[in-house]
């Protein structure tokens, strides 16, 4: 028996990134609205994606998983 992952499965690393880069944009916005400078505006941007999307990857890493969750990793594991 193969484990197929659900839909909320599958993108959940899509909103995750989506999330990092609507953060990013905003304050890329910002500080172009703020300097008028692009490319301090692209550091920004830049430097707020990266760490938004270590927070976000910490912060996901760090929720305990649930009963159905703890059951398919245990039928993962006793297949191989």
């Amino acid at each position: 028996m193969s484990y197929t992952p659900s839909r909320k499965d599958r993108l959940r690393p899509a909103e995750l990134i989506g999330f990092a880069a609507i953060l990013a944009f905003f304050v890329g916005l910002v500080s172009l609205i703020a300097t008028r400078e692009f490319v301090l505006a692209g550091v920004a941007f830049g430097v707020v994606f990266i760490l938004s999307l270590i927070v976000l990857a910490m912060f996901s890493l760090s929720f305990k998983p649930g009963t159905d969750e703890v059951r398919d990793l245990r039928e993962q594991n006793r297949e191989h």
